[in-house]
């Protein structure tokens, strides 16, 4: 966030000895979203596409400041990832989601809220003065549809089946994003109820056509593929075999589907499966580096697993293995 920026405009008041407050400086220079003054809006970077929807899920960094300070007394900007935060729940300020539904994707804007916009005249005791105008400077990484898919979700399966299947679809095209979304924020399990919630809406579908039935297992493919990858960060190997394999069913010459079941086999020390699995991935992608570095680790590890298992029937049974000329050497 380009705080820099906000305390250079702040310092500037104190430059120019105006007799305006900071606030009333920004004031100037800001555009009044809904004619009565209550939420003030400057663009300091644009963004592009359509203006987030309502009930939509924001994909955003923000940091909210108060008069006379240059720090925030809330901010995101510390995450490694920016948080997920659906209008109407997880943004509890007025002025900021009526704000947040005038913003475009990539763009960067600071709101001036009025009290009764933000935190109202009773304030929030002690960080929030009472009466307290706030500033917020929000950057808006990316945001999803989540309305529509609350809507269809609490629909009967009667209702749901009277839709086209492309309506389904763009539900469960959404439903991946968000679990996409948590996945590559390392919160698996958010991750993987996303993707079964998607998995549970295709299988809804009743009375579908040859075509829709070839759009559902196509679309059900990378639901598997992922459920499994999900299922292994969260060390359930025998649960990620359990996806890959329905990934397989779908398509049987899945090289990410076999390189899945492969690691799920590591994980569970089954190395000759896992060797049989990376052979036929490797046949469909020979030069893929990650199918091509497991197989030589298990490789290794089979051989090793193989002398191990050598050694612990030579100790068992002394006779094992031997050749008649091992006796007669004796």
């Amino acid at each position: 966030m380009p705080m820099n920026g906000l305390r250079e405009i702040l310092q500037a008041v104190v430059v120019e000895q105006q007799n305006q407050s900071p606030f009333d400086y920004l004031e100037l220079q800001m555009e009044d979203i809904l004619g009565n003054g209550g939420i003030l809006k400057e663009l300091v970077h644009s963004g592009v596409g359509p203006p987030v929807p309502q009930n939509a899920s924001v994909l955003m960094h923000y940091s909210g400041f108060l008069e006379y300070s240059d720090q925030p007394f809330e901010t995101t900007t510390h995450l490694k990832h920016p948080p997920l935060m659906k209008l109407g729940r997880d943004v509890t300020l007025m002025g900021m989601e009526l704000g947040l539904l005038t913003m475009r994707k990539g763009e960067f804007s600071r709101f001036l809220l009025q009290p009764h916009y933000a935190y109202g005249h009773m304030g929030c005791p002690p960080l929030i003065p009472a009466a307290s105008r706030v500033l917020f400077e929000i950057h808006i990484v990316d945001f999803m549809d989540s309305g529509q898919v609350d809507e269809f979700v609490q629909l009967t399966l009667g209702e749901q089946n009277e839709f086209p299947v492309s309506r389904v679809m763009e539900v469960v095209d959404t439903l991946r994003s968000f679990g996409n979304r948590c996945f590559n924020q390392s919160r698996y399990e958010k991750a993987k109820e996303r993707y079964k919630q998607a998995l549970e809406l295709l299988g809804n579908r009743e009375n579908a056509s040859d075509g829709e039935q070839t759009a559902i297992q196509a679309a059900l493919l990378p639901l598997y593929l992922n459920l499994a990858l999900a299922e292994l960060r969260l060390d359930s190997p025998k649960k990620t075999l359990k996806y890959a394999k329905k990934a397989l069913d779908i398509n049987g010459d899945s090289a990410k589907a076999l390189y899945r079941c492969a690691q799920a086999y590591v994980e569970l020390r089954d190395y000759e499966s896992a060797h049989a699995c990376l052979v036929k991935a490797q046949a469909r992608k020979p030069f893929d580096s990650n199918i091509n570095n497991l197989l030589k680790t298990v490789t290794v590890g089979y051989k090793e697993h193989l002398d191990k298992e050598s050694d612990l029937y030579k100790k068992m049974f002394p006779g094992w293995n031997k050749t008649p000329d091992d006796d007669a050497r004796q």
